[in-house]
């Protein structure tokens, strides 16, 4: 039986490495797509039943969809320098806005080892970490901070996703044709336009698609139910994540709009994939240029009461990955892989997909042999980390294995623990750090963190 099932997996991958091994002397692009709070959950390819992203569900079918992916610390500027360097936040360091990565870390990056290798390098969007490298990229779109949706562009108003894929385009057409590229795309979608007034658009999105799910009522999650924000520690019902909650999802309308509104970001991403991917056809650049989407990070739609991001819970951690590569052949596309990857392991990822290798600071896992069908021995668990300084968020950290989740609030004392059946539980509603009968997972995974917090370093 154990034969019979890995066949197919071993076919593809014969056929898989045969392709990638014919094309191995043409230099392969790669374009690297980060959205901005943007949980698994919010693609068609994911089972979403009514968002529209027809472009990133054609790139899941034509590539390969990972179920899931998850992001090591779940706040933007230091998801993005893990994504960047390929390591654990204990080891990069970036916990302030104001950080910036050292020479040493960008060089070590996937942008500095493709830098080195000759490659056109582009980046576009929030840089997130610290003011963007002066005079690093080729093509520099960057800007610092958070960034604003709505723009004034030559006496118009435009939508900064839109823009950005102006952005995209123009480089893509203008890139040398003697030497690869790298083109990075990080968008402020689907982020929230911070802000404490109640009056405000939480989630500023094109007009063009005001139209978008206008006659759909979207149904609230299970564990946004009272009952369960009440079963929460009192630091996380105190938290900024609440506060965010009630300007943003309290009451039945306001939830309605911004959801809505956060769809339609979303959205507006997709329409930007679609029209790059056309800008790669006609150039005759398809065929070879890599493509990868995530988030760097997840995003409470007012699950157990909560906004933002910045908790272990899957709500928060949890985002989508496609992998598309043009040498995959046609038996090899259109699947989904179960195996945990995470944001450390995308930098590793988009080396070996140009065919360089990874720093050897990086402490993530190259996707690539996942992404051809092979089946080498994976994670079984990971480490999650949040110790950015906030004066109402709790610092977290835990372990997330395939069945169960662990998470520990770090400066509470007495101890506060939580233990999540994920496999019975995938919601997290039913807490069971505490009970008799747990106590042996819960000792086993308090053990796991204990060892992980020196493995992470």
């Amino acid at each position: 039986m154990k034969t019979r099932r890995r066949a197919p997996i071993l076919l593809l991958a014969t056929l898989a490495s045969a392709a990638f091994a014919q094309a191995a002397e043409r230099p392969m692009n790669v374009i690297f797509l980060l959205a901005d709070d943007q949980r698994w959950d919010t693609l068609g390819s994911y089972g979403n039943p009514v968002i529209q992203t027809p472009e990133l569900d054609q790139l899941a079918s034509e590539g390969v969809r990972f179920e899931h992916m998850f992001v090591t610390t779940s706040i933007c500027v230091t998801s993005r320098a893990s994504f960047i360097t390929g390591q654990y936040a204990r080891r990069h360091g970036i916990w302030g806005f104001e950080t910036e990565l050292s020479p040493t870390q960008l060089a070590e990056s996937y942008l500095g080892r493709m830098k080195a290798a000759g490659y056109h390098l582009g980046f576009i969007g929030k840089w997130g970490v610290g003011d963007p490298p002066k005079d690093y990229f080729d093509y520099d779109r960057t800007f610092p901070g958070q960034g604003r949706f709505v723009l004034e562009v030559n006496g118009e108003t435009r939508h900064l996703t839109s823009v950005m894929g102006d952005q995209a385009i123009e480089f893509v057409s203008t890139a040398p044709t003697d030497r690869p590229f790298c083109l990075s795309v990080s968008f402020k979608a689907a982020h929230v336009q911070d802000s404490y007034d109640i009056t405000d658009t939480p989630f500023p999105y094109d007009p063009a698609l005001s139209d978008l799910y206008e006659d759909v009522e979207i149904e609230p999650p299970v564990s946004a139910l009272p009952q369960f924000f009440d079963r929460l520690p009192r630091s996380l019902q105190d938290s900024e994540a609440r506060l965010r909650w009630a300007i943003r999802f309290w009451g039945p309308s306001r939830y309605q709009e911004s959801v809505k509104g956060y769809y339609r970001l979303v959205t507006g991403i997709d329409r930007v994939v679609g029209r790059l991917r056309a800008e790669l056809e006609k150039r005759g650049l398809a065929d070879t240029t890599a493509i990868v989407y995530t988030g760097d990070n997840g995003f409470f739609l007012g699950e157990h009461g909560l906004a933002g991001k910045w908790t272990p819970h899957e709500a928060s951690i949890r985002v989508p990955l496609l992998v598309y590569d043009p040498r995959l052949p046609e038996e090899a596309r259109g699947r989904a892989r179960p195996e945990m990857a995470l944001n450390i392991d995308i930098g590793p990822t988009l080396l070996e997909l140009t065919g360089l290798e990874p720093s050897a600071s990086m402490q993530g896992e190259s996707l690539v042999p996942l992404v051809r069908g092979e089946g080498p021995e994976w994670r079984t668990d990971f480490f999650y980390e949040h110790l950015f300084e906030h004066p109402r968020l709790p610092k977290m950290e835990g372990v997330r294995t395939e069945e169960w989740k662990y998470i520990r609030y770090v400066d509470e004392r007495p101890v506060i623990e939580e233990l999540y059946d994920l496999g019975r539980d995938p919601q997290e509603l039913e807490n069971l750090a505490g009970r008799k009968e747990w106590e042996p997972v819960l000792t086993r995974l308090r053990q796991s963190w204990a060892e992980w917090q020196e493995r992470a370093r």
